[in-house]
Protein backbone atom coordinates (compact mmCIF):
# COMPACT_ATOMS: atom_id res chain seq x y z
CA UNK A 1 0.00 0.00 0.00
CA UNK A 2 1.51 3.12 -0.75
CA UNK A 3 1.88 6.29 1.58
CA UNK A 4 -0.62 9.47 0.68
CA UNK A 5 0.66 13.00 1.25
CA UNK A 6 -1.22 16.41 0.95
CA UNK A 7 0.93 18.29 -1.41
CA UNK A 8 -1.28 21.36 -2.42
CA UNK A 9 -4.25 23.11 -1.06
CA UNK A 10 -6.87 25.72 -2.08
CA UNK A 11 -10.04 27.84 -0.41
CA UNK A 12 -12.61 30.24 -0.93
CA UNK A 13 -14.83 30.57 2.40
CA UNK A 14 -16.75 33.00 4.18
CA UNK A 15 -13.69 33.66 6.48
CA UNK A 16 -10.85 33.79 3.81
CA UNK A 17 -10.32 33.90 0.08
CA UNK A 18 -7.52 31.34 0.42
CA UNK A 19 -5.56 29.28 2.53
CA UNK A 20 -3.20 31.94 4.17
CA UNK A 21 -6.07 34.45 4.92
CA UNK A 22 -8.11 31.66 6.23
CA UNK A 23 -5.69 29.82 8.54
CA UNK A 24 -5.45 33.47 9.85
CA UNK A 25 -9.32 34.13 10.68
CA UNK A 26 -9.40 30.16 12.28
CA UNK A 27 -6.32 31.49 14.46
CA UNK A 28 -8.23 34.74 15.61
CA UNK A 29 -11.36 33.09 16.30
CA UNK A 30 -13.28 35.54 13.29
CA UNK A 31 -16.87 35.23 12.27
CA UNK A 32 -17.70 35.37 8.49
CA UNK A 33 -21.49 34.57 9.95
CA UNK A 34 -23.65 37.43 9.36
CA UNK A 35 -26.92 39.18 7.38
CA UNK A 36 -27.42 37.54 4.26
CA UNK A 37 -27.02 39.49 1.06
CA UNK A 38 -29.38 37.58 -1.69
CA UNK A 39 -32.66 38.25 -3.36
CA UNK A 40 -36.05 37.87 -1.75
CA UNK A 41 -34.03 37.69 1.75
CA UNK A 42 -37.06 39.46 3.67
CA UNK A 43 -39.34 37.05 2.91
CA UNK A 44 -37.28 34.28 4.84
CA UNK A 45 -37.36 33.55 8.64
CA UNK A 46 -33.63 33.43 8.47
CA UNK A 47 -31.91 35.94 7.54
CA UNK A 48 -28.22 34.72 8.82
CA UNK A 49 -25.47 32.87 7.20
CA UNK A 50 -21.72 32.62 5.89
CA UNK A 51 -21.58 34.00 2.83
CA UNK A 52 -18.53 35.21 0.52
CA UNK A 53 -19.45 38.59 0.65
CA UNK A 54 -18.14 41.12 -2.38
CA UNK A 55 -17.38 38.18 -4.56
CA UNK A 56 -17.22 39.09 -8.61
CA UNK A 57 -17.28 36.44 -10.58
CA UNK A 58 -15.97 38.71 -13.31
CA UNK A 59 -13.42 38.94 -11.79
CA UNK A 60 -11.81 35.55 -11.91
CA UNK A 61 -14.30 34.21 -15.22
CA UNK A 62 -15.13 35.81 -18.50
CA UNK A 63 -18.35 35.85 -19.81
CA UNK A 64 -18.55 32.62 -21.72
CA UNK A 65 -17.15 30.97 -18.51
CA UNK A 66 -19.87 32.41 -16.19
CA UNK A 67 -22.24 31.27 -18.62
CA UNK A 68 -21.07 27.72 -17.98
CA UNK A 69 -19.94 28.32 -14.68
CA UNK A 70 -22.67 27.90 -11.37
CA UNK A 71 -21.18 29.92 -8.25
CA UNK A 72 -20.00 26.35 -6.77
CA UNK A 73 -17.99 25.78 -9.87
CA UNK A 74 -16.21 29.10 -9.52
CA UNK A 75 -15.38 28.59 -6.21
CA UNK A 76 -13.66 24.93 -7.01
CA UNK A 77 -12.52 26.22 -9.74
CA UNK A 78 -10.61 28.69 -7.28
CA UNK A 79 -9.88 26.88 -4.63
CA UNK A 80 -8.68 24.20 -7.71
CA UNK A 81 -5.75 26.96 -8.99
CA UNK A 82 -4.43 27.71 -5.58
CA UNK A 83 -3.85 24.06 -4.61
CA UNK A 84 -2.56 23.72 -7.67
CA UNK A 85 -0.29 26.22 -7.86
CA UNK A 86 0.87 25.19 -4.46
CA UNK A 87 1.63 21.65 -5.52
CA UNK A 88 3.61 22.69 -8.77
CA UNK A 89 2.36 20.18 -10.82
CA UNK A 90 1.76 19.74 -14.41
CA UNK A 91 -0.05 16.94 -16.16
CA UNK A 92 0.98 15.37 -19.43
CA UNK A 93 1.40 11.62 -20.78
CA UNK A 94 1.32 9.33 -18.11
CA UNK A 95 0.37 11.42 -15.25
CA UNK A 96 -2.44 13.22 -16.70
CA UNK A 97 -3.53 9.35 -17.33
CA UNK A 98 -2.87 8.12 -13.77
CA UNK A 99 -4.43 11.62 -11.94
CA UNK A 100 -8.38 12.49 -11.39
CA UNK A 101 -10.68 14.44 -9.53
CA UNK A 102 -13.40 13.12 -6.81
CA UNK A 103 -15.39 16.44 -5.63
CA UNK A 104 -18.31 16.49 -2.58
CA UNK A 105 -21.22 18.58 -2.94
CA UNK A 106 -24.78 18.17 -2.05
CA UNK A 107 -26.65 20.76 -3.48
CA UNK A 108 -24.69 21.48 -6.83
CA UNK A 109 -25.94 24.11 -9.13
CA UNK A 110 -28.72 25.17 -6.86
CA UNK A 111 -28.05 28.78 -7.77
CA UNK A 112 -28.31 27.99 -11.67
CA UNK A 113 -31.58 26.03 -10.55
CA UNK A 114 -33.04 29.16 -8.32
CA UNK A 115 -32.60 31.31 -10.70
CA UNK A 116 -34.28 29.45 -13.82
CA UNK A 117 -37.15 27.98 -12.05
CA UNK A 118 -38.23 31.75 -11.29
CA UNK A 119 -37.32 33.12 -14.91
CA UNK A 120 -39.81 30.20 -16.25
CA UNK A 121 -42.62 30.29 -13.52
CA UNK A 122 -42.34 33.68 -12.07
CA UNK A 123 -41.11 35.84 -14.82
CA UNK A 124 -43.12 33.59 -16.99
CA UNK A 125 -40.12 32.91 -19.77
CA UNK A 126 -40.88 30.06 -22.10
CA UNK A 127 -36.68 29.46 -22.80
CA UNK A 128 -33.67 29.44 -20.72
CA UNK A 129 -29.46 28.96 -21.79
CA UNK A 130 -29.08 26.34 -23.63
CA UNK A 131 -26.44 25.15 -21.06
CA UNK A 132 -28.39 24.88 -18.14
CA UNK A 133 -28.01 21.51 -17.18
CA UNK A 134 -24.27 21.04 -17.84
CA UNK A 135 -24.26 24.35 -15.40
CA UNK A 136 -26.54 22.86 -12.58
CA UNK A 137 -25.48 19.88 -12.66
CA UNK A 138 -23.75 17.91 -9.22
CA UNK A 139 -20.31 16.75 -11.62
CA UNK A 140 -20.17 20.35 -13.15
CA UNK A 141 -17.33 21.08 -10.93
CA UNK A 142 -15.53 17.77 -11.61
CA UNK A 143 -15.79 18.23 -15.09
CA UNK A 144 -14.65 21.69 -15.50
CA UNK A 145 -11.50 20.96 -12.91
CA UNK A 146 -10.49 17.73 -15.08
CA UNK A 147 -10.74 19.98 -18.57
CA UNK A 148 -8.54 22.80 -16.62
CA UNK A 149 -5.57 20.68 -15.98
CA UNK A 150 -5.70 17.90 -18.55
CA UNK A 151 -6.33 15.32 -15.57
CA UNK A 152 -7.91 12.19 -17.68
CA UNK A 153 -7.86 9.39 -14.64
CA UNK A 154 -10.94 8.67 -12.72
CA UNK A 155 -13.34 11.54 -11.65
CA UNK A 156 -16.51 11.77 -10.39
CA UNK A 157 -19.05 13.45 -8.10
CA UNK A 158 -19.74 12.93 -4.48
CA UNK A 159 -22.66 13.59 -3.11
CA UNK A 160 -23.77 12.35 0.71
CA UNK A 161 -25.14 15.94 2.18
CA UNK A 162 -23.22 17.23 5.04
CA UNK A 163 -20.57 14.13 4.59
CA UNK A 164 -19.90 14.81 0.53
CA UNK A 165 -16.51 16.56 0.93
CA UNK A 166 -15.12 13.50 3.34
CA UNK A 167 -16.42 10.47 1.56
CA UNK A 168 -14.68 12.38 -1.84
CA UNK A 169 -11.49 12.57 -0.10
CA UNK A 170 -11.56 9.67 1.63
CA UNK A 171 -12.06 7.83 -2.02
CA UNK A 172 -9.30 9.98 -3.52
CA UNK A 173 -7.19 8.60 -0.66
CA UNK A 174 -7.52 4.92 -1.06
CA UNK A 175 -7.12 5.54 -5.13
CA UNK A 176 -4.05 6.81 -4.24
CA UNK A 177 -3.19 4.60 -1.93
CA UNK A 178 -3.91 0.99 -3.74
CA UNK A 179 -2.31 2.85 -6.91
CA UNK A 180 -4.59 3.30 -8.97
CA UNK A 181 -4.34 6.87 -9.22
CA UNK A 182 -0.69 8.67 -8.46
CA UNK A 183 -2.21 12.09 -7.94
CA UNK A 184 -6.07 13.05 -7.17
CA UNK A 185 -7.53 16.59 -6.72
CA UNK A 186 -10.10 16.42 -4.29
CA UNK A 187 -12.40 18.61 -1.37
CA UNK A 188 -15.73 19.76 -2.10
CA UNK A 189 -18.10 22.82 -2.67
CA UNK A 190 -20.92 24.22 -1.82
CA UNK A 191 -23.59 27.09 -2.48
CA UNK A 192 -26.88 26.85 -1.46
CA UNK A 193 -27.09 30.44 0.12
CA UNK A 194 -30.52 31.58 -2.13
CA UNK A 195 -33.99 32.00 -1.51
CA UNK A 196 -34.83 28.65 -2.63
CA UNK A 197 -31.86 26.77 -0.77
CA UNK A 198 -32.62 28.79 2.61
CA UNK A 199 -36.38 28.03 2.47
CA UNK A 200 -36.18 24.92 1.97
CA UNK A 201 -34.27 24.06 5.42
CA UNK A 202 -35.75 26.53 6.81
CA UNK A 203 -38.49 23.78 7.00
CA UNK A 204 -36.38 21.48 8.67
CA UNK A 205 -36.27 24.06 12.01
CA UNK A 206 -32.68 23.54 12.29
CA UNK A 207 -31.35 26.67 11.93
CA UNK A 208 -30.36 29.69 14.43
CA UNK A 209 -31.36 32.92 13.43
CA UNK A 210 -28.50 34.43 15.61
CA UNK A 211 -25.42 32.68 15.55
CA UNK A 212 -23.73 29.29 15.20
CA UNK A 213 -22.76 28.07 18.77
CA UNK A 214 -22.03 24.58 18.52
CA UNK A 215 -21.32 22.73 22.32
CA UNK A 216 -22.66 25.95 24.00
CA UNK A 217 -26.20 25.21 26.00
CA UNK A 218 -26.99 28.23 24.80
CA UNK A 219 -26.92 27.00 21.38
CA UNK A 220 -30.12 26.75 19.23
CA UNK A 221 -29.03 25.52 15.55
CA UNK A 222 -27.30 25.70 12.69
CA UNK A 223 -25.75 28.32 10.01
CA UNK A 224 -25.44 27.78 6.37
CA UNK A 225 -22.55 28.59 4.55
CA UNK A 226 -20.70 28.51 1.48
CA UNK A 227 -17.49 28.09 -0.39
CA UNK A 228 -15.05 25.53 -1.76
CA UNK A 229 -12.07 23.85 -0.21
CA UNK A 230 -9.59 21.64 -3.07
CA UNK A 231 -6.40 19.61 -2.36
CA UNK A 232 -3.42 17.91 -4.14
CA UNK A 233 -3.35 14.16 -2.93
CA UNK A 234 -0.26 12.31 -4.26
CA UNK A 235 1.70 9.79 -3.78
CA UNK A 236 4.43 10.37 -1.22
CA UNK A 237 7.27 8.16 -2.98
CA UNK A 238 5.97 10.62 -6.32
CA UNK A 239 5.68 14.00 -4.13
CA UNK A 240 9.50 13.04 -2.99
CA UNK A 241 10.86 12.08 -6.00
CA UNK A 242 9.86 15.66 -7.60
CA UNK A 243 10.72 17.75 -4.42
CA UNK A 244 7.71 18.56 -3.63
CA UNK A 245 6.65 20.23 -0.25
CA UNK A 246 4.55 17.90 2.14
CA UNK A 247 2.06 19.46 4.57
CA UNK A 248 1.16 16.25 6.26
CA UNK A 249 0.00 12.61 5.62
CA UNK A 250 -3.20 11.03 5.29
CA UNK A 251 -2.85 7.73 7.06
CA UNK A 252 -6.80 6.77 7.53
CA UNK A 253 -10.06 6.44 6.53
CA UNK A 254 -13.52 4.79 7.33
CA UNK A 255 -16.76 5.19 6.61
CA UNK A 256 -19.98 3.67 8.23
CA UNK A 257 -24.01 4.27 8.00
CA UNK A 258 -26.23 4.13 11.11
CA UNK A 259 -29.23 3.04 9.08
CA UNK A 260 -32.02 3.97 11.56
CA UNK A 261 -33.36 7.69 10.88
CA UNK A 262 -33.06 10.05 7.94
CA UNK A 263 -32.53 12.97 10.10
CA UNK A 264 -31.79 12.06 13.55
CA UNK A 265 -27.59 11.12 14.48
CA UNK A 266 -26.50 7.70 16.05
CA UNK A 267 -24.01 7.65 18.44
CA UNK A 268 -23.17 3.91 17.34
CA UNK A 269 -22.55 4.79 13.92
CA UNK A 270 -20.61 7.89 14.53
CA UNK A 271 -18.34 5.81 16.87
CA UNK A 272 -18.29 2.59 14.13
CA UNK A 273 -16.50 5.17 11.59
CA UNK A 274 -14.61 7.75 14.50
CA UNK A 275 -13.14 4.09 15.34
CA UNK A 276 -12.63 2.83 12.11
CA UNK A 277 -10.19 5.38 10.77
CA UNK A 278 -8.14 5.08 14.10
CA UNK A 279 -7.97 1.45 13.16
CA UNK A 280 -7.15 2.22 9.49
CA UNK A 281 -4.26 4.66 10.14
CA UNK A 282 -2.98 1.80 12.28
CA UNK A 283 -2.17 4.68 14.96
CA UNK A 284 -2.29 4.12 19.09
CA UNK A 285 -5.55 5.77 20.41
CA UNK A 286 -3.39 8.25 22.21
CA UNK A 287 -1.41 9.81 19.49
CA UNK A 288 -5.23 11.68 18.30
CA UNK A 289 -4.60 15.06 19.90
CA UNK A 290 -7.44 16.78 17.96
CA UNK A 291 -10.33 16.46 16.04
CA UNK A 292 -12.12 19.00 13.75
CA UNK A 293 -15.62 17.88 15.04
CA UNK A 294 -18.56 18.10 12.66
CA UNK A 295 -20.04 20.50 15.60
CA UNK A 296 -23.18 21.75 13.59
CA UNK A 297 -24.76 23.45 16.47
CA UNK A 298 -27.71 20.89 16.58
CA UNK A 299 -28.51 19.62 20.02
CA UNK A 300 -28.81 16.14 18.78
CA UNK A 301 -25.47 16.46 16.74
CA UNK A 302 -23.62 17.65 19.47
CA UNK A 303 -24.27 15.90 22.34
CA UNK A 304 -24.27 12.63 19.49
CA UNK A 305 -20.79 13.36 18.63
CA UNK A 306 -19.78 14.30 22.04
CA UNK A 307 -20.60 11.20 23.26
CA UNK A 308 -19.43 8.94 20.62
CA UNK A 309 -15.96 10.85 20.55
CA UNK A 310 -16.14 9.52 24.21
CA UNK A 311 -16.90 6.16 23.90
CA UNK A 312 -14.32 5.73 21.70
CA UNK A 313 -11.48 6.95 23.29
CA UNK A 314 -12.44 6.50 26.68
CA UNK A 315 -10.17 8.17 29.16
CA UNK A 316 -8.05 9.72 26.61
CA UNK A 317 -11.43 11.64 25.27
CA UNK A 318 -10.90 14.00 28.26
CA UNK A 319 -7.09 15.00 27.25
CA UNK A 320 -8.33 15.16 23.30
CA UNK A 321 -9.35 18.79 21.70
CA UNK A 322 -12.15 19.03 19.75
CA UNK A 323 -13.49 22.55 17.79
CA UNK A 324 -15.80 23.49 15.35
CA UNK A 325 -15.03 25.60 13.06
CA UNK A 326 -18.39 25.97 11.65
CA UNK A 327 -18.64 28.47 14.37
CA UNK A 328 -16.84 30.48 12.35
CA UNK A 329 -17.53 29.80 8.50
CA UNK A 330 -20.95 28.23 9.06
CA UNK A 331 -22.14 24.83 7.45
CA UNK A 332 -20.67 24.26 3.99
CA UNK A 333 -23.16 21.23 3.74
CA UNK A 334 -21.45 19.46 1.21
CA UNK A 335 -18.03 21.69 0.84
CA UNK A 336 -18.10 21.80 4.78
CA UNK A 337 -15.43 18.72 5.31
CA UNK A 338 -13.43 20.50 2.49
CA UNK A 339 -12.87 24.05 5.13
CA UNK A 340 -12.82 22.35 7.51
CA UNK A 341 -9.41 19.92 6.44
CA UNK A 342 -7.67 23.56 6.45
CA UNK A 343 -7.90 23.46 10.46
CA UNK A 344 -6.42 19.66 10.94
CA UNK A 345 -3.81 21.07 8.55
CA UNK A 346 -2.71 23.99 10.53
CA UNK A 347 -2.94 22.00 13.93
CA UNK A 348 -0.54 19.19 12.31
CA UNK A 349 2.21 21.49 10.48
CA UNK A 350 1.82 24.87 12.96
CA UNK A 351 0.72 23.52 16.18
CA UNK A 352 -2.79 25.94 16.49
CA UNK A 353 -5.98 24.97 17.36
CA UNK A 354 -8.73 26.57 16.20
CA UNK A 355 -11.42 27.77 18.71
CA UNK A 356 -15.57 27.24 18.63
CA UNK A 357 -15.77 30.60 18.79
CA UNK A 358 -19.72 32.30 19.98
CA UNK A 359 -19.12 29.47 23.27
CA UNK A 360 -21.12 30.41 26.44
CA UNK A 361 -21.97 28.26 28.51
CA UNK A 362 -20.79 24.71 29.05
CA UNK A 363 -23.12 21.66 28.57
CA UNK A 364 -22.90 18.54 30.54
CA UNK A 365 -23.67 16.26 27.67
CA UNK A 366 -20.80 18.12 25.96
CA UNK A 367 -17.99 17.29 28.53
CA UNK A 368 -14.43 17.60 26.73
CA UNK A 369 -12.13 20.06 25.61
CA UNK A 370 -13.68 21.88 23.28
CA UNK A 371 -11.35 25.04 22.89
CA UNK A 372 -13.76 27.38 23.55
CA UNK A 373 -13.16 31.08 21.83
CA UNK A 374 -9.41 30.89 21.60
CA UNK A 375 -7.27 29.44 19.41
CA UNK A 376 -4.25 26.98 21.29
CA UNK A 377 -0.64 25.93 21.12
CA UNK A 378 0.03 22.43 21.15
CA UNK A 379 1.60 20.45 19.44
CA UNK A 380 -0.14 17.14 17.71
CA UNK A 381 1.10 14.13 16.29
CA UNK A 382 -2.79 12.88 14.50
CA UNK A 383 -6.06 14.57 13.57
CA UNK A 384 -9.29 13.37 12.85
CA UNK A 385 -12.03 15.36 10.59
CA UNK A 386 -15.52 14.12 11.40
CA UNK A 387 -18.32 14.35 9.38
CA UNK A 388 -21.84 13.12 10.09
CA UNK A 389 -24.57 13.50 7.57
CA UNK A 390 -28.38 13.55 7.39
CA UNK A 391 -29.62 10.01 6.23
CA UNK A 392 -26.98 8.50 8.85
CA UNK A 393 -23.90 8.59 6.52
CA UNK A 394 -20.59 9.10 8.13
CA UNK A 395 -16.83 9.60 7.18
CA UNK A 396 -14.05 10.48 8.73
CA UNK A 397 -10.08 11.22 8.08
CA UNK A 398 -7.49 10.72 9.77
CA UNK A 399 -4.00 12.69 9.07
CA UNK A 400 -0.49 12.66 10.68
CA UNK A 401 1.95 15.37 10.89
CA UNK A 402 5.45 14.52 8.72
Amino acid sequence: MRRVVITGAGTINPIGRDVPSTLNAMQKGHCGIGPLDIRDADRLQIRIGGQVHGYDETAHFNRQQTALYDRFTQFTLLAAREALGQAGLTFNGDLADKSGVILGTSGGGLNTQDENYRAVYEDGKNRVHPFIVPKLMNNAAVSQVSMEWNLRGPSFTVATACASSNHAMGQAFNMVRCGMATVMITGGSESMLCFGGIKAWEGLRVMSKDACRPFSATRNGMVQGEGAGVFVFEDMAHAKARGAEILCEVVGFAMSSDASDIVMPSKQGAARAIAGAVADAKVPMESVGYINAHGTGTAANDKTECAAVADVFGAHADQLMISSTKSMHGHLIGGTGAVELLACIMALRDGVIAPTIGYEEPDPECALDVVPNVARDAKVLVALSNAFAFGGLNAVLALRAV
